[in-house]
């Protein structure tokens, strides 16, 4: 007690206090210059469009206007249906994907199995080439006919090798003696995953998890391929055909005539995109402090080892 007490009294040096001013100073420079572009999207989500033509986008809103959210959600029911496909996909397929690459991972890892080298190299060339476009179309829609099916949604995502190798590299961190007591405690390789390895790998599954669910929740791309029944549009390719509709319907108005024009300008769709971004990001970004503590562990995996 008597060292402890006397550590904690021990003045740090001038050079030392001044060195942290310096960088939390510049660290809070950096949060505000990051900070900076995000209110200006929420800025703009408020602006009304004219404005936004005629003075660009600015940190405070100009001329307040809620037109953008009530383009939105002129349709409240289709919104919160698109929403609920996205949160699904999300929540099911971050799931599934965790549980297959943690397991894939494991087995990987063990250096009992005796195909690991083959099946990592298997793994790592999918990363090099790729069967094209067309053949991979024609496989989503003809050969598994998953046309307008959640699972043309669900399964491309499913498996990501980048993400597999962060779950290997730090399963491989492991000490094997923790594996070789639970087999000698008559565990099986199910209960050794499950009850030991993923309980001391929170991070690499916070971090693993966090890029699954951002890839799930950006998907527009499998949507527009796949997809064309509206009832079924996840979010983001929901919104992302609401933009290419108003700006068509823009263009439409300018080309008529002179009068046309000028309602042409006050529909939204620079403050309707700054709107849309609130929209679809607002829910993952409240998620992520969530996952901080782990994510910043798990991304930084293998940067100390030798």
């Amino acid at each position: 007690m008597g060292s402890s007490s006397h550590t904690s009294k021990i003045k740090r040096g001038k050079d030392a206090v001044a060195l942290d001013i310096i960088a939390y100073g510049f660290c809070g420079i950096i949060a505000l210059v990051c900070l900076v572009p995000f209110i200006m999207i929420v800025s703009g989500s408020f602006s009304s469009e004219s404005a936004i033509i005629q003075n660009g986008f600015s940190l405070l809103p100009q001329d307040f206007s809620l037109e953008a959210y009530k383009t939105v959600f002129k349709d409240p029911m289709v919104v919160f249906r698109a929403y609920g496909t996205t949160i699904g996909l999300t929540i099911v397929g971050t799931v599934l994907g965790l549980l297959l690459q943690t397991m894939t991972a494991y087995v990987l890892s063990r250096k009992e199995f005796e195909w690991r080298n083959q099946l990592s190299f298997f793994f790592y060339f999918t990363t090099l080439f790729s069967g094209g476009l067309v053949p991979y179309y024609v496989l989503m829609t003809q050969t598994l006919n998953l046309r307008d099916s959640y699972l043309a949604l669900l399964l491309p995502l499913l498996f990501s090798v980048y993400n597999l190798l962060i779950m290997k590299s730090y399963i491989v961190g492991l000490p094997d003696s923790l594996i070789e007591a639970a087999k000698i405690d008559g565990c099986g390789e199910f209960r050794i995953l499950f009850r030991i390895v993923m309980p001391l790998i929170k991070p690499a599954l916070a971090t693993v998890g966090l890029f699954i669910a951002l890839a799930y929740w950006n998907d527009w791309y499998n949507a527009m391929l796949y997809i064309k029944d509206t009832n079924k549009y996840p979010l983001q390719y929901f919104l992302y055909q609401q933009v290419n509709d108003i700006e068509a319907y823009k263009k439409l108005l300018a080309n008529n005539a002179a009068g046309s024009a000028v309602s042409a300008i006050s529909l939204p769709t620079q403050s309707l995109k700054m709107a849309l971004t609130i929209v679809v990001t607002g829910p993952i970004v409240l998620a992520y402090p969530l996952v901080q503590k782990y994510f910043v562990q798990g991304i930084t995996i293998g940067a100390v080892k030798g």
